[in-house]
């Protein structure tokens, strides 16, 4: 081929792309992907801090696969998710913190609707993905379809891995019986194998939810007959799923085109004590509003792109998800709709970026701000996070400290621009309950604010 055979055929691809997102478009479907745009395979594992995980400090467990991500990745430090399941997942799929979606405890999930919110497979699938839920679909209203998902493999609750726990599963919308004998674990993953093979000439977005490590605890494919540390067998059969999935990456030549995210839901539950880091306990654990409630461990990896072994002290809070797509694979935010995330795109490709200075962090009507050395809850305790995680200093409020008066005066401000005053002064807990019509319609038109 010639210079000028080579630019003509240029020519024509610059022109036939556009002409085929057109027709696309007028026939209703979704435009042809860019090239250069990664998958995202999003993997939420359950109940599992830092302690959790040995590259974090983690002592009592062993995880090489996840921590091989962190070594040829980027770790980051300060990540935080509510402390529940519920609206920790909520927080990520919509972009939105529990204020503003209602779903603001494990007891809401009637607060979402899709006539209200907008979650991300249906941002990504406008940007040409093809969009798959795997795993736990707890504490939020409707299905994974209902909610913009083309596939799916969908459980109900916490914590299900044998036909003990749960007789049965849904997927793609027909609900099918569990076996006897069968680790539901296994078969998620099966699903989502299958799902990469059939789906891997396309771009494709994976929220991938896991049953480990919720409880019950109970035995692994894996474990000792007779018992053993059944806990421990848990986190690694959680450690060697992650492992899997890279192998099939690699194997159907997808692992350079991919984003893999590592990361925890909230922080650790019933076996807190055993997840000590560098020997230490973490204030706090699930469901609390300490540091170990919601300090998760984030770990981004996309060969090629992330740097290798960076470990990135910037803050980041679950509404970050949203925009940090969005922002990768050209997906067009949604309009009238207020998002509370800020993008981390450039930090994984190792520019400097935009780090946000606080984060915030709620929980049934309870709710706090943080930034890098402080933190102020909304019933205005402030404290010194200097020894965090594993200490919370209480500040006096008559405290001559400059530095902590400035500090209590700035989160102030942050709290009340963000939630407003007359929320701050609610008792924790008042808030309408979810299942009121009238409270949802008005939040509705909250929605924007």
């Amino acid at each position: 081929m010639n210079r000028r055979d080579f630019c003509k055929g240029l020519g024509a691809a610059a022109v036939a792309l556009p002409l085929l997102n057109w027709l696309k478009a007028a026939q209703g479907a979704a435009p042809a992907a860019a090239p250069g745009k990664p998958n995202i395979i999003f993997i939420l594992s359950d109940d599992v801090g830092l302690g959790n995980i040995s590259c974090y400090g983690g002592d009592k467990f062993k995880t090489p696969h996840i921590d091989s991500l962190a070594q040829a990745g980027t770790r980051f430090e300060h990540c935080y998710s509510t402390p529940l399941c519920g609206p920790s997942r909520c927080e990520i799929l919509t972009g939105r913190y529990p204020f503003r979606t209602g779903l603001i405890s494990n007891h809401s999930a009637g607060a979402i609707e899709p006539a209200h919110e907008i979650m991300m497979p249906t941002v990504l699938k406008k940007a040409g993905y093809v969009t798959a839920q795997v795993g736990k679909w707890g504490q939020m209203s409707l299905g994974p379809g209902e909610w913009g998902f083309d596939e799916y493999l969908v459980f109900r609750g916490s914590g299900r891995y044998w036909r003990e726990q749960t007789t049965s599963y849904t997927q793609n919308g027909q609900q099918k019986d569990l076996p006897e004998g069968k680790y539901l674990p296994d078969l998620m993953h099966d699903f989502l194998v299958d799902f990469l093979t059939r789906q891997r000439e396309k771009p494709f977005y994976v929220y991938y939810a896991m049953s480990h490590v919720h409880g019950p605890i109970v035995r692994t494919p894996d474990s000792a007959r007779g018992g053993g540390d059944l806990y421990a067998d848990n986190n690694t059969y959680m450690d060697k799923l992650v492992g899997k999935l890279v192998a099939e990456l690699d194997r159907l030549k997808l692992r350079e085109k991919t984003l893999l995210i590592f990361v925890g839901d909230n922080g650790t539950a019933g076996s807190a004590e055993k997840a000590t880091v560098n020997g230490q306990p973490l204030a706090g654990h699930k469901a609390t509003m300490l540091e170990g409630g919601s300090r998760v461990p984030l770990i981004v990896n996309w060969p090629g792109t992330t740097p290798r072994g960076k470990v990135l002290k910037d803050l980041t809070d679950f509404s970050d998800f949203f925009t940090t797509f969005a922002e990768l694979t050209g997906a067009k935010l949604p309009e009238g709709v207020t998002l509370d995330g800020r993008s981390f795109a450039p930090q994984l490709k190792g520019e400097a970026g935009n780090p946000r200075e606080w984060i915030y962090v709620e929980l049934d009507g309870k709710r706090y701000v943080r930034n890098n050395r402080w933190k102020l809850t909304g019933t205005g305790e402030l404290f010194d996070m200097k020894e965090a995680p594993f200490k919370e200093i209480p500040v006096a409020a008559d405290t001559t400290d400059v530095e902590a008066q400035d500090a209590r005066k700035r989160l102030h401000e942050v709290l009340v621009g963000l939630v407003g005053k007359a929320r701050l002064e609610e008792k924790p807990g008042t808030e309408p309950p979810p299942a009121n019509r009238k409270a949802k319609k008005a939040r509705a038109k909250q929605q924007t604010t």
